[in-house]
């Protein structure tokens, strides 16, 4: 569990990152190139969890050797189901990363909420519902693994 202190916002004391697949850190169902440098440092400090649909039905072959729990949906209410693994896990030690409509109540479930606005942009209800946006998961990982920058865009 990694404690981060932001003044006079809140003490984030994360466990779980819960990362959107297609979209956020997969583009057509392959990963992108930023995030397989990125994974195995944030894997090394939180428990990292990839939930998707799977449209291209490539999350396991393209997370193979990556020290992740993946999760595909199996109901039609993905916007729900997502919400629910965050509860299940424990909204007070989550944090979410995604850009699409069906992410928008995941960020609002959990402690932190990390809009990205990539390739395939980011639905309005989600960027509403995000504590911060950034314009690629490159930055929205980074802010994860250098506890310094997040501080700075949350603090009051």
């Amino acid at each position: 569990m990694k404690e981060i202190e932001i003044p006079y916002y809140k003490t984030l004391k994360l466990e779980h990152v819960v990362l959107d697949y297609n979209g956020t850190i997969a583009k057509d169902g392959e990963l992108k190139e930023e995030v397989k440098s990125l994974l195995p440092p944030l894997c090394k400090n939180y428990t990292v969890h990839v939930i998707t649909s799977d449209t291209f039905g490539s999350v396991k072959s393209q997370m193979e050797g990556f020290k992740v729990i993946v999760t595909v949906l199996k109901t039609d209410n993905h916007t729900a189901e997502k919400a629910a693994y965050i509860d299940k896990l424990g909204k007070i030690n989550s944090v979410t990363i995604g850009n699409g409509n069906n992410d928008s109540q995941m960020l609002s479930n959990a402690i932190l909420g990390i809009a990205i606005i990539g390739d395939e942009g980011c639905a309005t209800a989600t960027l509403q519902q995000s504590d911060i946006s950034c314009r690629c998961i490159e930055d929205a990982l980074n802010l994860l693994l250098n506890e310094k920058r997040l501080i700075a865009t949350l603090r009051k």
